[in-house]
């Protein structure tokens, strides 16, 4: 698999109906620029609103994965992104007109197909991995799940599963590279036992399904007049239950079909961290309630390493913003403007960069015979950085204001004296509503943290 991240060589279109909601929906991939990530668009809602395909946007996890990002949802995501992940894509746009997702044929097949005829374009950016370098444990006691993340080289992903069922058993499915996901995955498609199916048709919670879609498994006798109701439901005559113990829609492609589209959905929902996994997930008993609990509890371990770690800068480059752009942010002018560049903006981060200079005013009178820059001017320079990435959410910058409502958890672990250079990263410790803002931010001076605080802000209109 390529280091450096990829895009599609070209757009690609699918149509077709949601299993759940019933509702035709016409989608779009198209090619996007380095460090896009997978991006949902809603082209049928004005303004075209975004959903990013991140686990802080998650809004259900009721027989399917659902994102919400303001007003605009998707639902059923997690095939997509499977076969997204599969094909080694790193950034795409995804315009739907719908919101859900089609079902095809409750497989990725489809999807992965028309990836590999468009073909991927290598770009000028490193991909980004998150690298296990512990095991990692995630246990649910009411389902008996367990999902553990261990080091490996590459992503390597072991799935078991477990119904009590005496027709499926306990199956298991591997896939020993994430290069494979075309031959030994892309293909598994959905399934449900048919008392779960009856419940749903009687809910009318499948409008969108077919019996072409999905693997159905019988486990008990099915009755006369369930069959009759089955065969007018999706208006097929010759329904019955095969010698395997399923319905005789449809010729399982594996023996452990189950099991494999259940390590289909692990790959969809673990995209949701947002970044490449390097290491071996293995998973017993998943479902997508705890696939993305546990992409949940591995982004804050992710948060966590990356707040322990300087971010790499090339100075050779031009920073995003020089002090005069940032001017054109910020309301703060010399001798209170403390932050000099802005190196990165990611959705929910931001990287920035102070040059400690002796000529700094405050070096007069604050241990003048040995100068050290003030803790609390360490933290407004922070506060600063984190104000450009407030501010660079709104359309007009220019017109609003960053007020700093609370700091907690400060702390001072080093002196920072002139010369020293301090890179700042902040992250949002959650997603940025109301105009309300929560960082955490980390200073570091040659690689080593000299300064971090929780901080919470506000921006407001100017008067």
């Amino acid at each position: 698999m390529s280091e450096m991240q990829q895009t599609l060589k070209n757009d690609i279109c699918f149509s077709g109906k949601g299993i759940h909601t019933g509702v035709k929906t016409n989608m779009r991939l198209l090619p996007a620029k380095e460090d896009t990530g997978i991006v949902f668009v809603r082209t049928d809602l004005e303004g075209k609103p975004i959903i990013q395909a991140d686990i802080s946007n998650l809004l259900s996890t009721n027989r399917s994965t659902c994102l919400k990002q303001g007003i605009a949802e998707i639902h059923t995501v997690e095939h997509i992104l499977a076969s997204i992940i599969g094909n080694g894509i790193d950034n795409l746009i995804i315009e739907v007109d719908n919101i859900e997702i089609p079902i095809l044929d409750g497989s990725a097949k489809e999807f992965s197909e028309k990836i590999l005829e468009s073909g991927v374009r290598i770009q000028d950016c490193k991909r980004k991995y998150f690298e296990i370098k512990k095991e990692l444990k995630y246990f649910d006691k009411e389902s008996g799940t367990e999902i553990i993340a261990s080091p490996a080289k590459s992503y390597i992903i072991d799935v078991s599963i477990d119904y009590e069922s005496k027709i499926l058993g306990i199956q298991n499915a591997s896939l020993s590279s994430i290069k494979n996901f075309n031959t030994e995955i892309a293909s598994s498609r959905t399934f449900c036992f048919l008392h779960e199916l009856e419940y749903l048709l009687s809910k009318k919670l499948v409008k969108g399904g077919d019996i072409n879609n999905a693997i159905v498994v019988v486990e008990k006798e099915i009755s006369e007049d369930a069959l009759l109701n089955l065969k007018k439901e999706f208006n097929k005559n010759d329904i019955s239950v095969n010698e395997q113990g399923y319905l005789n829609n449809l010729s399982l492609r594996y023996v452990n079909e189950p099991a494999r589209h259940k390590l289909l959905d692990v790959i969809g929902d673990l995209s949701l961290l947002g970044i490449r996994i390097k290491g071996k997930i293995t998973a017993y008993k998943p479902g997508h309630k705890n696939n993305t609990k546990f992409a949940k509890y591995l982004k804050k371990i992710m948060k966590e390493e990356i707040n322990k770690t300087a971010p790499k800068i090339d100075f050779t480059k031009e920073p995003l913003y020089n002090k005069e752009k940032i001017k054109s942010i910020l309301p703060h002018r010399d001798p209170f403007l403390f932050i000099d560049e802005i190196r990165e903006i990611g959705d929910d981060y931001i990287v920035g960069v102070k040059f400690v200079k002796d000529s700094e005013d405050y070096f007069k009178g604050h241990f003048p015979q040995e100068p050290v820059m003030p803790g609390v001017l360490q933290l407004e320079t922070m506060a600063q950085t984190g104000g450009v990435l407030i501010l660079n959410t709104v359309e007009d910058p220019q017109n609003y204001l960053t007020f700093f409502m609370k700091i907690d958890n400060a702390k001072f672990k080093r002196k920072v004296v002139p010369g020293d250079t301090i890179i700042f990263r902040l992250s949002l410790i959650s997603p940025i509503r109301r105009g309300l803002c929560h960082m955490h931010g980390v200073g570091f001076v040659d690689g080593k943290i000299v300064a971090e605080a929780d901080l919470l802000a506000q921006i407001a209109p100017k008067k």
